[in-house]
């Protein structure tokens, strides 16, 4: 039984997966308690190597944007069509218009797929609460062009904080306020022109200003855009945050609350430790 809360990286590559990373997804576990945090290409895989998605007890979607989603198609022929047996449709959360938005992918004919087969879709919205097992999620609306959320997640005192894609904005900030855990996403190399239109996503130095702002405890990057390494990113957002910055590696997993692998303090991509 697992009594932490536990962040499980399943892929952290932006905009598409690379050889050994596939696009934005997590497992985030407390007790009994399993939730797939993100969709994006490729993490279905590895997904599996710590729970079925009969196992799961939710699934939580930040944006439509492929990278963040596009694993639901694959699992809807999962849940319905293959192997898995669900004995209820499984929760799905996420931005406005996620089933239709699945439902014109995977519809063929006239007929409308059975989505609702194999989601229990709500739809988020700013403020949006919701207990999943032992789990306490809170979602915001965040600043990326689109409906777009962040989440924290909060179980046996531990909390979590996810921005999904963002530019840095106050609604992030206040959701982070006093977290255990920021992991913030870092595609921007520099700060967008503002020729060129609003920014919506964090550079590494924002990504250290959010969590100063907000009292985080830890700093976790993902989503480190493909002009930087990680160890560009953890170096840059440290410059901003005091605290410890680690990298989402995929495969490695984090305790909320416990010392962070000694490869991730100094920026590597630590192995994947064992889960207890």
């Amino acid at each position: 039984m697992i009594d932490d809360l536990r962040l499980t990286v399943l892929g952290s590559a932006t905009p598409y997966p690379s050889v050994d990373n596939p696009c934005s997804g997590y497992l985030v576990s407390s007790r009994d308690t399993r939730i797939w945090v993100d969709a994006g290409s490729g993490t279905l895989g590895p997904l599996q190597r710590h729970a079925r998605l009969d196992e799961l007890d939710a699934i939580w979607i930040s944006h439509l944007h492929a990278d963040h989603s596009a694993d639901l198609l694959t699992a809807y022929y999962a849940v319905l069509y293959a192997d898995i047996r669900l004995a209820a449709p499984l929760p799905l959360f996420g931005p406005p218009g996620i089933a239709d938005r699945l439902a014109g992918f995977l519809t063929n004919s006239s007929t409308r797929s059975p989505l609702e087969s194999a989601f229990a879709v709500t739809e988020l919205y700013d403020g949006h609460q919701v207990t999943v097992g032992s789990v306490r999620l809170t979602s915001r609306a965040v600043s990326h062009g689109m409906p777009a959320f962040a989440v924290r997640m909060e179980a046996h005192g531990r909390s979590l904080v996810y921005s999904g894609d963002t530019a840095p904005c106050p609604s992030l900030t206040q959701l982070a306020e006093g977290c255990d855990v920021l992991l913030c996403e870092a595609d921007s190399d520099s700060a967008q022109d503002p020729a060129e239109g609003d920014p919506v996503h964090h550079t590494p130095e924002d990504a250290g200003d959010t969590a100063r702002a907000a009292g985080a405890g830890r700093l976790i990057v993902t989503h480190v855009g493909r002009s930087l390494t990680p160890r560009q990113a953890v170096t840059r957002a440290s410059a901003r945050f005091d605290g410890p910055v680690d990298h989402a590696a995929p495969g490695s997993a984090f305790t909320i609350g416990q010392a962070r692998p000694a490869a991730a303090r100094r920026g590597e991509d630590p192995a994947p430790p064992r889960l207890a």
